[in-house]
C-alpha cells in the first residue's frame, strides 16, 4: 500500500500529455498538472487565482446548488445565477393556475419580494485536502474486501476530529481513481436562498424536450436566486432577520464578447463519469442497458405528454417530472449512438490490448495485471442478465409510475407492525398520514395507471422469464389493471377513509391492498432472487475496476490521468469551438435571437413565444447587449461536462462570467464513457441573453445594477 501511494504522489507531480480540452480536474492541482497547459491555451489567470484557500479565489464563487447542480455568485449580495432547470422544482413550489411562474415568469422588484425555498441549500468549499495516507492507514493488500473498506471507514470516522473545523464547517470525504486515493472537502452550507427571477419557459426552457440535447440551441436556461446569513455572514435557517451573504468573491460579468477560439473554463460539481472501464463494461452499458432504459422511458413519456398536451393543471403537475424523466432518456441515447458512431468501443478494446501487450511484456507487471482484464470481462458477462434485470425492475417499481412506490411504503409500514409491534407502527403510521398529500399534490391516477400497466407489459417482454416475479408470470394485462382498479394506493380519498380507521383494521386493510400485495411479492422475489447475484458480481468487479485503475497508472506513465467525476469541484478547459458531427454537416459555435424567432410555432408549449419578446425583436431593442446587430443566445465549447454541471460558469481568460453551462450536444453524450474531442461539445447560455433577458423582458434592471459589468 506505501508503494502505490507513492507511486500515486509521484504521478502527480508529472507532468506529461493529454488528449486536448478532455478531463475534470480537481483545483488544487492546477499548478502542477495543467496551469501550463491552461495558459497555453489562452488563460491569463495564474492557478493561485483559481483555487486559494488564504484569499478570495474563483472557488469561493462556485456552490454546490440543490444537492445536484452548480452555481456561481455573481454580486457582492449574494445574488447566484444557475440554471432554469436547476431552479425549476423551485418555480413549480411557487407556481399555481392562477399564478403560473413557470408560464410567466417570476422577476423580485425588491429583496422584500424573493420568494422562499425551503428544503433548497447552496455549499461552497473552504479547502481541499488530500487524506489518502490517513485513510489507508493499517489497510493491507491482504485483507478482504470487507476487512478493507472496515479500516477504511474507521480511519475517514477519525479525520473530522483532526480537521480542526469551524462550527458552521463540515467534512466530506470521496474517493477517486476508483479506490485508490482520497480527499477531504471541508464546507460550507447556507440553507436560507430564495429565488429572486426566472423567465418563462418560452425562454428558460425555449425547445423543450425536442431541442434538449440538441445543437443549435436557442435555450435561455437560467434563473436567479440570492443566498441569505445571519448578521455574521455565517449560515442561519431561514429568518426575515438574515441578510444577503457577503461573498468571498463573486463573478465580474464580461460584455465583450466571444470569438471561436477563446479559452473557456467551466467549474462546477460534475456528478459521475467512468472513463477507464474495460469494453466489456461500455459493450454492456451502450448495447444492453441503455436499449432498455429508453423503450421504457419512450413509452412513459408518450403517456404523460398525450395528458400534458390537452390540460394545463396536468402540465404544471408533471412538467418536472416530465422533463427528468426525458433528460435522462435523451442522455441515453445519445450515449450509445454516440460511442458506435465514434467507434468507441473499438477504440477503448485497441486501448485494452495496448495495456495488455505492455504487461505481458512485462514480468512484474504479468504477474500482477495478466489475468485482469480476462477476469473483469467474464465478471461482467455473468452479471450481464441481473444488471439488466436490477434497471428494468427499478424503472418499472421506483422511479416511474409513482403508485408502486407509495405501495412499497405500505408494506414497510405492515412489516413495522409484524416486526416491531403496535406501538412503533402506530408512530410509523402518523408520519405516513403526515407525509401522504405530498404525495398527491402532482399526481394524477389515470397517467399513473396507463404508465404502469405499459411499463410492466415491456418488462414481461425483454426479461426472461425465469428472471421475474411468480406474480408476473401468468397474470393477464386485464388482471392486472384489476389488481389496480381494487386498490385503494391510487387513490387519495380511498386511502384517507382507509387511514381513518382505528389502526389495528388499518394494518388488516393495507395487508389485504391488491397492488400493495402484488408490490410486495415482486419486491420479495427481486430481493431473494436477483440483487444478491447482482451484488455477488459487482462484488467481484468492484477490487478488479481498482486494480485496473491502479495498473493503468502504472503501465502508461506517459499519460495523465485525471479522476473520474463523482460530485466534487472539479474544473474543466476547453476553447470555443465548431464541430462537424457527421458527412457534410458543419455546426457553428454561435446561435442568435433570429434563430429563435425561426424556430417559433404559436401555441406549441416548445416553442412559442410571448407578444412582449416578439415586440423587442422587432424593434432590434437589443441594448449594450447587441453583437453584429444581434443579439447572442448560445455558444459551445470543447469542455468536458456532464450531470452536475448544469448551471456551471463559463469562464474567460480572465475570470469573468461569459456563460452559463447548461447542456452538452447529442452526438458527445458518450463523453461520461469515452471522451472524443472531435465531437464533445458543451452548450452554454451566452451572459449577454441572460441580462437581455433580465433587464429588456423582465424589467428587473435593479439586479444588473448589482453585478460587475466589464463592457
Amino acid at each position: 500500500m506505501k508503494s502505490l501511494v507513492l507511486c500515486l504522489i509521484f504521478f502527480v507531480s508529472r507532468i506529461s500529455s493529454a488528449l486536448a480540452n478532455e478531463g475534470m480536474w480537481l483545483p488544487i492541482f492546477l499548478s502542477q498538472l495543467n496551469e501550463k497547459e491552461m495558459r497555453a491555451a489562452g488563460m491569463k489567470l495564474k492557478a493561485s487565482d483559481i483555487y486559494d484557500i488564504n484569499k478570495g479565489s474563483l472557488k469561493d464563487a462556485i456552490v454546490l446548488f440543490g444537492g445536484g447542480c452548480t452555481g456561481e455568485v455573481v454580486s457582492d449580495k449574494g445574488l447566484l445565477f444557475t440554471n432554469h432547470h436547476c431552479g425549476y422544482g423551485q418555480i413549480q413550489s411557487h407556481s399555481t393556475v392562477e399564478r403560473n411562474y413557470l408560464k410567466d415568469g417570476f422577476w423580485s422588484k425588491s429583496m422584500a419580494e424573493e420568494l422562499p425555498c425551503p428544503g433548497l441549500s447552496v455549499t461552497f468549499i473552504s479547502r481541499i485536502e488530500e487524506v489518502t495516507q490517513a485513510v489507508f492507514m493499517g489497510v493491507k493488500e491482504s485483507m478482504n474486501e470487507a476487512a478493507r473498506q472496515k479500516t477504511i471507514d474507521e480511519n475517514i470516522s477519525k479525520l473530522k476530529p483532526a480537521m480542526n473545523l469551524a462550527a458552521h464547517e463540515d467534512l466530506v470525504v470521496r474517493s477517486f481513481f476508483t479506490g485508490n486515493r482520497y480527499f477531504a472537502f471541508v464546507t460550507v452550507t447556507y440553507t436560507d436562498v430564495r429565488l429572486v427571477g426566472a423567465p418563462p419557459e418560452s425562454i428558460g426552457k425555449y425547445g423543450s424536450d425536442t431541442d434538449n440535447w440538441v445543437w443549435p440551441r436557442h435555450t435561455g436556461d437560467f434563473s436567479v436566486f440570492r443566498i441569505y446569513a445571519g448578521a455574521d455572514n455565517l449560515p442561519s435557517a431561514f429568518s426575515g432577520s438574515n441578510v444577503a451573504y457577503k461573498p468571498k468573491h463573486f463573478l465580474p460579468i464580461s460584455l465583450k464578447g466571444i470569438k471561436e477560439g477563446d479559452f473557456t473554463m467551466v467549474f462546477g460539481f460534475p456528478g459521475r463519469t467512468d472513463e477507464y472501464l474495460t469494453g466489456a463494461a461500455i459493450a454492456q452499458t451502450a448495447q444492453v442497458i441503455n436499449p432498455l432504459r429508453v423503450e421504457l422511458r419512450d413509452r412513459a413519456l408518450k403517456i404523460m405528454d398525450s395528458y400534458m398536451r390537452t390540460d394545463e393543471a396536468t402540465k404544471i403537475k408533471y412538467a418536472g417530472k416530465y422533463a427528468g424523466i426525458a433528460n435522462s432518456w435523451k442522455k441515453w441515447l445519445g450515449e450509445s449512438q454516440g460511442i458506435a458512431k465514434t467507434n468507441g468501443l473499438e477504440r477503448k478494446n485497441k486501448y485494452e490490448s495496448d495495456f495488455n501487450g505492455k504487461v505481458v511484456a512485462n514480468a512484474d507487471w504479468k504477474a500482477k495485471y495478466g489475468n485482469l482484464t480476462t477476469d473483469l470481462s467474464n465478471n461482467y458477462k455473468n452479471l450481464e442478465i441481473y444488471a439488466l434485470n436490477r434497471e428494468a425492475f427499478s424503472e418499472v417499481f421506483s422511479r416511474l409510475p409513482d403508485a408502486p412506490r407509495l405501495a412499497s411504503q405500505i408494506q414497510n409500514l405492515i412489516n413495522t407492525a409484524h416486526q416491531k409491534g403496535a406501538e412503533l407502527f402506530k408512530a410509523d403510521l402518523v408520519k405516513f398520514r403526515e407525509n401522504l398529500p405530498g404525495f398527491y399534490t402532482n399526481y394524477d391516477a389515470n397517467i399513473d395507471r396507463e404508465m404502469f400497466l405499459a411499463l410492466i407489459k415491456i418488462y414481461r417482454m425483454r426479461i426472461p422469464i425465469d428472471q421475474q416475479p411468480g406474480i408476473l408470470r401468468n397474470i393477464t394485462q386485464e388482471e392486472l389493471d384489476k389488481v389496480w382498479q381494487n386498490s385503494a394506493v391510487w387513490s387519495k380519498d380511498k386511502l384517507d377513509i382507509l387511514l381513518g380507521l382505528d389502526p389495528e383494521a388499518v394494518e388488516v386493510a393495507l395487508e389485504n391492498d391488491p397492488l400493495v400485495n402484488l408490490v410486495s411479492e415482486c419486491n420479495n422475489f427481486f430481493i431473494a432472487n436477483i440483487l444478491p447475484k447482482y451484488n455477488e458480481y459487482l462484488g467481484l468487479i468492484g477490487p478488479l475496476q481498482r486494480k485496473y485503475m491502479q495498473a493503468q497508472i502504472e503501465v502508461f506513465k506517459e499519460r495523465k490521468f485525471y479522476p473520474d467525476a463523482n460530485g466534487t469541484m472539479r474544473v474543466s478547459f476547453g476553447q470555443v469551438k465548431s464541430y462537424a458531427p457527421r458527412d457534410a454537416v458543419q455546426y457553428e459555435w454561435q446561435t442568435d435571437i433570429d434563430g429563435v424567432v425561426e424556430k417559433y410555432i404559436p401555441g406549441d408549449y416548445e416553442f412559442d413565444l410571448s407578444s412582449k419578446y416578439l415586440d423587442l425583436y422587432k424593434k432590434r431593442d437589443f441594448g449594450r447587449y447587441a453583437s453584429n446587430g444581434t443579439l447572442p443566445i448560445c455558444f459551445i465549447g470543447s469542455n468536458h461536462t456532464t450531470g452536475g454541471n448544469s448551471g456551471s460558469p463559463a469562464i474567460d481568460a480572465k475570470g469573468r462570467l461569459i456563460g452559463i453551462n447548461f447542456d452538452r450536444v447529442w452526438e458527445g453524450t458518450m463523453s461520461d464513457l469515452n471522451y472524443d474531442a472531435s465531437i464533445c461539445r458543451n452548450i452554454m447560455v451566452d451572459v449577454r441573453y441572460v441580462l437581455w433577458v433580465i433587464e429588456k423582458y423582465g424589467g428587473a434592471g435593479h439586479l444588473i445594477e448589482e453585478m460587475k459589468i466589464v463592457e
